[in-house]
């Protein structure tokens, strides 16, 4: 029988001080002190709270919790809203070149993703193609909110960005949705980590409400989407909004029954959910194969080794199976086969090709 695999969906990476250009840096766009104490951009700093941020350190904890492969997604610091064209165009070239030389260097132990900024459309067009023929990556990051050239916030299923859908369904690709800069545009004073806590599961759920209102599961059949934090509020919401569809149809005149998409194939949730029961209603929403690991590590909110909460990567599904919530082949799925099939879909050649690669010995 083949070897169960431990694949982490949802994780991050710091460059190291000395990787990060100096124009990053002299614009205030992104940085990491010396020390490796903090992370920082132009009045704004948060404490690295982790050896694992980095590279090194990292693949000494995948190997200390047995973790075989984890997928990095881009730094939410880097989805470029609010800088000038050019400074937006030269950060996201770096945080994408970077992921892809780790994919490179790293093969048997990362498969990295990249950025596009969703305000300028042919620019993103563009560095998807860079992406996926020249770098060789094929998972496509997005944040569930962005600032468009006017200013003004807007959801990323907004139907504006179908060109980068369309693209992204004809080049089979994975698609991470994220959330990020809350704070931005929620009118609401930044105390007690409200925006961490509360409003990124609400930008979530907003996400997830255009995605099934515009049919795009159905429209972009090539593209699979993931969920960050196991779009939590999202599963909470779901009836509220599909009596609402019913309650008010002349609100959503030429929109898709949001009940459509539940169970969608091509939509999956991570696991980071912090509780069985969360949990349990995410799986009874969606489907237990709808479902992959995600430990958002190294974050804090991430599912980190902790005294204080005694807790470990792989917790909450090891819980979920004392606690009969799911089955032994809904954990193993979720740690391998569901994270595969969200990254290459029915691509059984791209699938074969990644087992090769996680069992070479780069």
């Amino acid at each position: 029988m083949a070897k169960k695999l431990r694949i982490n969906g949802h994780s991050h990476l710091l460059p190291y001080p000395e990787e990060i250009p100096d124009f990053m840096r002299e614009k205030g766009i992104f940085w990491v002190d010396p020390e490796r104490k903090n992370m920082l951009q132009k009045d704004w700093s948060r404490p690295v709270t982790d050896s694992s941020f980095f590279l090194n350190e990292k693949l000494e904890w995948m190997d200390k919790y047995k973790i075989d492969h984890a997928v990095i997604l881009n730094l939410s610091q880097l989805y470029g809203n609010g800088l000038r064209l050019e400074e937006m165009k030269q950060a996201l070239r770096f945080q994408n070149d970077f992921n892809a030389k780790v994919q490179h260097d790293h093969p048997s132990k990362f498969t990295s993703g990249f950025v596009v900024h969703p305000g300028f459309v042919r620019g993103a067009l563009w560095e998807i193609e860079r992406c996926v023929k020249v770098l060789g990556m094929k998972l496509l990051c997005l944040p569930t909110h962005y600032m468009d050239t006017i200013g003004t916030w807007r959801c990323i299923f907004d139907e504006e960005n179908e060109p980068i859908f369309e693209l992204a369904s004809e080049l089979n690709l994975a698609v991470e949705i994220h959330p990020y800069d809350g704070e931005k545009f929620i009118k609401l004073q930044n105390t007690s980590w409200r925006f961490h806590l509360i409003w990124m599961l609400a930008q979530c759920a907003d996400a997830y409400h255009f995605l099934t209102l515009n049919g795009y599961a159905f429209k972009y059949p090539g593209m699979r989407i993931c969920f960050a934090h196991g779009g939590q509020l999202a599963q909470m919401n779901l009836g509220r909004r599909i009596q609402g569809f019913d309650g008010r149809p002349d609100l959503f005149e030429g929109k898709t029954h949001p009940r459509k998409s539940v169970g969608h194939p091509n939509i999956f949730f991570d696991t980071l959910v912090h509780d069985t029961g969360s949990l349990k209603l995410l799986v009874e929403n969606q489907g237990a194969k709808q479902v992959l690991m995600g430990l958002d590590d190294p974050y804090p909110l991430g599912e980190m080794d902790s005294e204080k909460q005694s807790s470990y990567p792989g917790k909450i599904l090891d819980l979920a199976m004392d606690r009969k919530i799911i089955t032994q082949d809904d954990y193993d799925g979720m740690w391998d086969e569901h994270v595969v099939r969200w990254l290459f879909g029915d691509n059984e050649v791209a699938k074969k090709d990644f087992y090769n690669r996680l069992m070479s010995k780069s």
